[in-house]
């Protein structure tokens, strides 16, 4: 819940309490000092290190002591805490201090650092007011998406559809964009977030571009758009991409390429098989033209036998008998004359038919008690083959390794996995892995056409030393190095431009203190070296966003509408239009930066600078069909919206945002009202 503001100039300022001093709780105390809070911490022994050497500076008091004792707590002032996080790195002390802190102060707001999904949904069924989250989850978003190395910069999922944001240079071939107001961008599935002009530096805020300036080549844009619906079944998706891998191997079939494709289907089809299985297939395809040359053999040289007893005196010797048919048995006429009367040559062809057969029984006894063993075994350890080329090559398949592997199979994206020791069965099955010491698996997962490669172990300096060796063998892959210390990635960036070192502990931190507001984070990204957050927000009577138009809530607070849900309304709307009023119970998600959170929890939005200056109507309907622009835009009554078309000229005396003010003018001029922009210079804060 968002209070108003206070009309005390001297904002009143709240309570936290950390608890765990580890890297993640250094994070969260620098984070929420951000906001303008005063922060309290336990933990159980005074810190040797500071990751963040600011923090004790930061905080009011430190306690030593255990977090689940009420004197600690008491010590701690739990009982004026606004929010507590719980951060240490045992869930279980975790869990234990919550219940311990909700006995002491009934509402306080707990954020719990914990794993435990089915856990952590009844302990908020039961204790209300309490959220828990997994750095790992959170960060691993990050590296997935660092991985990927395209353009998009951000995915999640709402209400079953798969969002994407995307960050796109403008080429010359992008009719789409190119040459367009930016504003036009915008759709039903697609919000504008930023716009970057070629000359430009990257903007701080989401609103700070122009929606009336012209896209050009070179421009980058970044937008959020609807990617596809999760319904489908991932059968489906799967078939189809290997519907459309097959379209595209047909495709390239030339005739000059012919004898190509046929050795590369030869390989990627037998890649998977052993050797036994390739000398099957050449051994039926050589008995299958031995049998058609015995047939035409023996039909020529026996014309009174029929084309049937050839066929069968073929398939006879092929089965191993030779002495049946030519042990000095006399035939009747209907079948082969007596053995003396056979050639040498044909003798010795016969012989080398019952030869290879027997040679082939053997094959397929040897191919069928292969398949029974190796499917004994494929039933408990079933692994596909390392992808040949534009794959993620992922080391370190620990809790944030699995979670990554994971989030990039959602996406489609071939990997393959190394790690020490072998994974359970269950555990990411249809992942290819490679079992074994790192450096030695490096040749062995095809790096010279991989297109990343992910270091997530719990050894910073191991991290090091494998990317390092990974990009002298490929320095044209994207090198991704996870580090446990800030020191660690702030001394290494800058030595080694081409890797990307992300810190785990100050991705989630953004999260659990935003979430110590009373937010409701959902995901996050990065967007020009600030953290974006999907945040949810239940409309409660008080809130500072209640009463107000999206519109105003967007421009003022620099926020991005994604989805509005009415009060006791089952559908919702993805990208809605910026005229809707929020009321109390109404469901909002918006992507907003920690600054913008900030402005949310005190009620201060941005000013506004911008008037509407209206010439005049050149129709009779154009006065009543501008007033109703007016209302819709500007959330101004009717009456008063028709008393100001009724006195043309003049100027509306509403301040308004620039996008706001931008999109009245171009409403009015499609219905016929001469309007233009007036920029007033200074205006007032809203509250």
């Amino acid at each position: 819940m968002h209070s108003p503001p206070s009309t005390n100039p001297q904002k009143t300022q709240d309570l936290f309490l950390v608890c765990g001093l580890q890297s993640l709780g250094q994070h969260c105390v620098a984070v929420l000092k951000e906001y303008d809070v005063k922060v309290n911490a336990i933990d159980d022994v005074q810190p040797e290190h500071w990751e963040v050497p600011e923090v004790p500076s930061l905080l009011e008091k430190l306690i030593i002591g255990d977090c689940r004792q009420p004197s600690v707590l008491e010590q701690a002032d739990i009982s004026h805490c606004r929010s507590i996080l719980l951060v240490t790195r045992n869930e279980r002390i975790n869990i234990e201090a919550a219940f311990a802190a909700r006995r002491l102060n009934p509402h306080v707001r707990l954020i719990v650092r914990s794993d435990k999904q089915n856990f952590n949904k009844l302990l908020w069924e039961n204790l209300g007011n309490f959220v828990a989250f997994e750095p790992t989850h959170l960060s691993a978003h990050a590296f997935a998406l660092t991985a990927l190395g395209s353009e998009a910069i951000g995915y999640f999922t709402l209400e079953g559809q798969l969002l994407q944001v995307i960050k796109h240079q403008v080429q010359a071939k992008d009719s789409w964009c190119n040459g367009k107001p930016v504003h036009r961008l915008n759709l039903t599935t697609r919000r504008i977030l930023s716009h970057i002009p070629a000359s430009s530096n990257p903007l701080k805020e989401l609103f700070g571009w122009n929606p009336e300036a012209e896209v050009q080549v070179g421009d980058t844009l970044v937008y959020i758009d609807v990617a596809y619906d999760l319904t489908l079944s991932e059968q489906h998706r799967k078939s189809h991409n290997q519907r459309w891998q097959w379209q595209q191997f047909i495709q390239g079939i030339t005739a000059k390429n012919l004898k190509d494709k046929i050795a590369q289907f030869w390989q990627s089809y037998y890649q998977s098989q052993n050797q036994i299985r390739r000398i099957a297939t050449i051994y039926a395809i050589t008995v299958l033209v031995l049998w058609f040359v015995g047939i035409v053999l023996y039909r020529l040289y026996y014309p009174h036998i029929t084309l049937q007893e050839a066929f069968y005196a073929t398939a006879v010797l092929l089965l191993g008998g030779y002495g049946d048919l030519f042990g000095g048995v006399e035939f009747s006429s209907s079948q082969l004359e007596p053995s003396g009367h056979i050639p040498w040559w044909l003798r010795l062809f016969s012989l080398g038919l019952t030869l290879t057969g027997q040679a082939f029984v053997g094959v397929l006894y040897a191919l069928l008690t292969d398949a029974l063993v190796t499917s004994r075994f494929h039933f408990f350890n079933s692994r596909p083959p390392i992808p040949q080329r534009n794959h993620v090559v992922i080391i370190g398949l620990n809790r944030l390794g699995q979670r990554v592997a994971a989030l990039l199979q959602e996406l489609n994206q071939p990997l393959v996995g190394i790690h020490s020791t072998t994974l359970d069965q269950n555990t990411l099955s249809d992942m290819p892995l490679i079992v074994g010491n790192a450096i030695e698996a490096l040749t062995k997962v095809n790096l010279s056409r991989a297109k990343s490669i992910v270091l997530v172990g719990d050894d910073n300096m191991e991290n090091l030393e494998i990317g390092l060796m990974a990009h002298a063998i490929n320095p044209a892959t994207s090198l991704i190095i996870r580090s446990q210390d800030r020191h660690f990635s702030d001394n290494i960036a800058p030595l080694f431009p081409y890797a990307q070192v992300l810190c785990g502990a100050a991705l989630s931190a953004e999260v659990f203190a935003c979430a110590a507001f009373g937010e409701n984070v959902l995901s996050l990204f990065h967007l020009s070296d600030q953290i974006v957050m999907v945040t949810e927000y239940k409309i409660e009577e008080g809130d500072t966003l209640n009463g107000l138009l999206l519109s105003e809530i967007a421009y003022g607070y620099s926020v991005v509408p994604i989805l509005y849900q009415k009060y006791q309304r089952d559908n919702y709307s993805l990208m809605p239009w910026y005229d809707v009023k929020l009321h109390a119970g109404d469901r909002l998600i918006v992507l907003a930066t920690s600054s913008s959170l900030q402005r949310i929890e005190w009620g201060e939005m941005l000013p506004r600078l911008w008037q509407v200056q209206i010439e005049k109507a050149l129709t009779t309907n154009a006065i009543m069909y501008g007033a109703e622009e007016i209302v819709l835009i500007t959330g101004c009554s009717s009456a008063t919206a028709r008393q100001w078309m009724n006195n043309l000229p003049g100027v509306l005396p509403i301040p308004l945002y620039k996008h706001q003010a931008q999109r009245l003018v171009r409403e009015l001029t499609k219905i016929q009202v001469l309007a233009n922009v007036m920029f007033i210079g200074q205006g007032s804060s809203s509250t």
